[in-house]
């Protein structure tokens, strides 16, 4: 670990604090209504939406109604996405003709598992790719499909933790707002003036904007090169903005079109946090007590930046069998000589790249900027314990905040046990009905993460089985079982990731897996699935609890939850519940990777 790298980390979170309190308060004031400086261009844009749409945007919906929207527009946004996925080949916009039987011959075809997966992916802002961009998708489908879910789930997420606020702001109510009111809000007043700043930023780096032709060049060697191209800059902007993480190119942030600069870098991981900070002063703003936003702001701050230790550290420590032969790592200019400089773009060295890993997992993002899959194993276990943890670190916009209310409601309630008192929260009780769904929500996640490894582990498939081919029709090569390029615990850790990054809407991939035979898109498709609503649900049905109840008056016995023992209790909680869950899957996998690496075996 080196000073500059220590600067860098210190620099971002001195940015993030400051932008916490603005963003917030801007945010704030749209939600509840409130007269903003865009109104006078963007009020008229809603008034017509509204009536288009038919919607009254003052009436109030009861959470099963707020629910029904939820599921009901995601429902037929994600089917309209399917049917244009598979229609893209007859459709305009694909110079490339992909899908087409004049498509380049490294076109991956795009196929009923492939089209589902990933539409269910890009629904539940999850953007899996079992695909490269670049080879893949056409512009129309990246432009009309996938950006405008990387619009719209970002919105819907925002939407539900609004939900929830209103919830506990709320008393005696019966509604938690309107969805469609939500809905909109925040795509034009939030999502949209943000993006439109973000990509101009971003051409002027030097990100691409176009929907010319794909370039080919000779090399200097003379071979044939094609240079993809495509409208990358305005969807990079929501990428990041929303957690969304799909990118146009299989590099993902690390391809200089998408991030060509160490500026553009530092944005990129701000804006992945900008707004999910920003929620948690929303919330103490919107409840009248901005200590409750800073105490869940402050609990996130403390996880985050011990991972953030924990993994720069290991990758500064290297691979100890590679030091005992003699071999430096060739990075003395980036002051990391030594560190385990495998995977990482060497524009942005070690500090960048374990800081990029870990705000990536810890939101539901999954852009990445360096592979994951080449961390030394406890460098590696950092990006999949945040995601494990349900990625409530400042997490996904939306859904890492009410992932962390819904720990804060385990948390008073462990509390109240400890006291023989009736846990309360914010003035309201915490009941039977606010527990179940809270531990509803943490089931969810870790029974679609544990059983689908421990399926896909065990299901060893013949390898000329249609469940185990890659889309084109060929037999994989290569692949110990089930298409994994490794074997041991390093093969596991591929597994247990692939489906930790599905189930948590992060999108990120271990690597190493081949992830486009059918028996891999259905499963992770059902994970993003389960992921998203099995998860969603639960808090919604809280929001309407909350919203229903009285406000209880603070006594001598009300545990206090704005201060520093709530903030460590909270911490505590979450990473006991992710501990006792997982710690068994780890020791299989990264833990145990990292013991052999130390006995000088390799995978």
């Amino acid at each position: 670990m080196t000073a500059i790298g220590w600067v860098q980390i210190t620099l971002y979170c001195l940015i993030l604090l400051a932008l916490t309190k603005p963003m917030g308060l801007y945010m704030a004031r749209v939600f509840e209504g409130e007269r903003t400086w865009l109104d006078p261009v963007l009020g008229p844009v809603e008034r017509v939406l509204y009536r288009l749409f038919g919607v009254d945007p003052q009436e109030e919906m009861r959470w099963t109604t707020y629910a029904f929207a939820v599921l009901i527009f995601s429902l037929v946004t994600m089917l309209l996405t399917y049917v244009l996925l598979r229609l893209q080949g007859v459709l305009p916009l694909n110079p490339m003709h992909f899908n087409t039987a004049h498509a380049p011959s490294y076109g991956t075809p795009m196929t009923p598992d492939l089209a589902f997966n990933t539409a269910a992916s890009f629904t539940t802002n999850t953007n899996w790719q079992a695909y490269s961009g670049e080879n893949t998708m056409s512009y129309l489908s990246q432009m009309l499909a996938l950006a405008f879910h990387n619009w719209m789930s970002a919105a819907v997420g925002i939407a539900v933790a609004v939900a929830l606020i209103r919830g506990f702001a709320r008393r005696s109510a019966s509604g938690i707002g309107n969805f469609w009111f939500d809905l909109v809000r925040c795509t034009l007043w939030v999502l949209l003036p943000l993006c439109l700043i973000y990509a101009l930023f971003l051409v002027q780096q030097g990100v691409i904007q176009n929907l010319a032709p794909y370039t080919n060049a000779t090399t200097l060697e003379g071979a044939t090169q094609t240079i993809a191209q495509g409208p990358v800059a305005s969807q990079e902007a929501i990428k990041m903005l929303g957690t969304n993480g799909g990118g146009l190119f299989n590099a993902n942030s690390a391809h200089p079109f998408e991030n060509p600069t160490p500026l553009t870098n530092f944005i990129q991981m701000l804006s992945i946090f900008l707004i999910p900070a920003g929620l948690c002063y929303v919330f103490g703003k919107m409840v009248r007590d901005t200590r409750q936003g800073w105490a869940l702001w402050a609990a996130m701050f403390t996880v985050f930046i011990a991972g953030v230790f924990i993994c720069y550290h290991f990758e500064a420590q290297g691979n100890p069998i590679i030091a005992s032969q003699g071999v430096q790592a060739a990075t003395a200019t980036l002051g990391d000589s030594g560190g385990n400089m495998e995977g990482k773009e060497v524009r942005f060295g070690l500090a960048s790249s374990a800081l990029f890993a870990t705000i990536t997992t810890d939101a539901s993002c999954g852009a990445v900027n360096g592979m994951h899959d080449s961390f030394t194993p406890l460098g590696g276990l950092v990006p999949l314990v945040n995601i494990q943890l349900g990625e409530i670190i400042f997490g996904g916009v939306g859904s890492g905040l009410y992932g962390m209310l819904i720990y804060a409601i385990l948390t008073v309630f462990i509390a109240g046990l400890m006291v023989g008192r009736t846990p309360e929260y914010l003035g309201k009780k915490i009941e039977q009905k606010e527990v179940k769904m809270a531990m509803l929500f943490v089931l969810a996640g870790a029974t679609s993460i544990l059983c689908f490894t421990a399926l896909v582990s065990v299901l060893k498939l013949p390898d000329k089985s249609p469940l185990n081919q890659v889309a084109a029709g060929t037999q994989f090569e290569g692949a110990t079982y089930n298409n994994i390029n490794n074997s041991g615990p390093h093969g596991f850790s591929e597994l247990l990731y692939t489906f930790s990054s599905a189930t948590g809407n992060n999108g990120s991939a271990f690597a190493g897996i081949t992830a486009n035979p059918p028996i891999y898109n259905v499963t992770i498709g059902l994970a993003t699935l389960i992921g998203r609503f099995l998860m969603m649900l639960p808090a919604l049905a809280i929001a309407g609890s909350l919203a229903g109840k009285k406000y209880v008056p603070e006594s001598a016995g009300t545990f206090p939850t704005h201060g520093g023992l709530f903030v460590g209790l909270l911490v505590g909680v979450v990473l006991i519940v992710g501990a006792l869950t997982f710690f068994p899957a780890l020791s299989l996998g990264p833990i145990a990777e990292q013991v052999l690496m130390h006995g000088g075996k390799l995978f």
